[in-house]
């Protein structure tokens, strides 16, 4: 008797985005910037914020119960949870772990996945991998960034850049035809410092001299990067989508990483597609690392631009540097994502706090005063997304 093929499916999907919003007029106001100067450089118009009291666990928790609430499954029923992030409430224990007790899972193996930016496309590979192996029925994969928390405010080429949020899925076994069907990954160790995080780690750990100096922001090298970011994309995507016996022109969207409005045009010229068939939300999310492939994911298929039987992409690239790409043949009725975000109120998920220990207002200096400033960042929570009727800006709804 031959073993049936088990293929990994998209059975759930979901996204969080903090309610407040932090425009490019606002970050004019602490550093020598402006929105046109932004815009016409990274096509990013405004990013998210995370509160005081959120962290990249609670983000986390919150887009991965929608996408559990979507796939029609129980948090029980999950197997293993991958949490790809650079942004971790801790270094140990993992975030994955604060995720599995938050989100009322008692069965699953938990860990984080670091490759930056490529995390998310990193963990799904390995999701497909432990599904097609038969090592797992269903898989929870995330991304979740706070990257605010990380950025020099007086440096005008990172802190415009960046913001936070999380998306998830979950990957569900299933013998019917379709979900991931060609993966590439790489990794090109010659550009490791082109992003990276000077201290913190075993090589350098956090001392007075190093905050000083501060190396616990994000440095990057924007050229290299750039140059790096748009070969390696369209290679990876070309390499994932042949891999699958396919070409671009069979692919329905690609949802590449969220980092420059510049770089996903060059990928598209380079496969010689129309930017139509590219989806890009950067401009109101800016970038947010191994959350933006899973946000832009959530969203795409919410609005409506997936439906059954689609071939999409989801393309990334990062620090290492890393970069990978995933073909799927979508199989999930698009419809249910709307009501998977609905059934989950982000403020019914907590994270649970160390007993006797508090930390500090883990906000910029910077970025709280301006924040404490009446203006533009200080949205009312009743408030709506542009062009949303009746949706609370905090669950981010298309």
């Amino acid at each position: 008797m031959s073993t049936p093929i088990r293929n990994a499916h998209v059975s759930g999907w979901g996204r969080y985005a903090p309610t407040q919003v932090l425009t490019n007029h606002d970050l004019e106001r602490i550093v020598d910037t402006s929105d046109e100067w932004i815009v016409s450089r990274t096509g990013i118009r405004e990013r998210r914020v995370a509160a005081a009291h959120e962290t990249t666990a609670s983000m986390a928790a919150v887009a991965a119960m929608r996408a559990i609430r979507t796939a029609g499954i129980e948090p029980d029923d999950i197997d293993l949870i991958l949490l790809a992030t650079l942004t971790p409430d801790y270094w140990m224990p993992s975030t994955a772990a604060l995720v599995k007790e938050a989100i009322g899972n008692t069965r699953a193996a938990a860990m984080d996945v670091a490759a930056a930016c490529s995390g998310f496309v990193y963990a799904y590979a390995t999701a497909h991998a432990y599904i097609t192996s038969g090592m797992a029925k269903h898989v929870l994969v995330i991304g979740a960034e706070l990257l605010t928390r990380f950025l020099d405010y007086t440096d005008r080429n990172t802190c415009i850049l960046f913001g936070d949020g999380a998306g998830a899925v979950v990957l569900s076994a299933s013998d019917e035809p379709g979900g991931g069907l060609g993966i590439e990954m790489t990794t090109e160790p010659q550009g490791a410092y082109m992003i990276w995080l000077p201290a913190g780690g075993a090589k350098s750990p956090p001392s007075a001299e190093t905050v000083a100096r501060g190396e616990h922001y994000v440095r990057m090298e924007g050229k290299e990067t750039y140059r790096f970011a748009t070969r390696t994309l369209a290679t990876t995507a070309l390499t994932s989508i042949e891999k699958a016996g396919l070409t671009p022109a069979d692919i329905d969207l690609f949802i590449p990483h969220q980092a420059n409005i510049r770089i996903i045009e060059a990928v598209a010229k380079g496969l010689g597609l129309p930017m139509e068939r590219m989806f890009v939300n950067l401009d109101k999310y800016g970038n947010t690392s191994a959350a933006s492939v899973p946000i832009a994911l959530a969203e795409a298929v919410n609005e409506g631009r997936v439906k059954v039987g689609d071939r999409i992409v989801i393309v990334a690239f990062g620090a290492g540097f890393t970069s990978g790409a995933v073909t799927i043949e979508w199989t999930a009725d698009p419809a249910r994502g709307i009501a998977g975000d609905a059934a989950v109120d982000p403020d019914d998920i907590k994270v649970r706090l160390p007993v006797d220990w508090d930390s500090v207002d883990p906000i910029p200096e910077a970025l709280a005063e301006l924040m404490r400033r009446p203006g533009s960042v200080d949205v009312p929570l009743d408030d709506v997304v542009p062009g949303e009727q009746g949706h609370r800006p905090q669950e981010v709804r298309a």
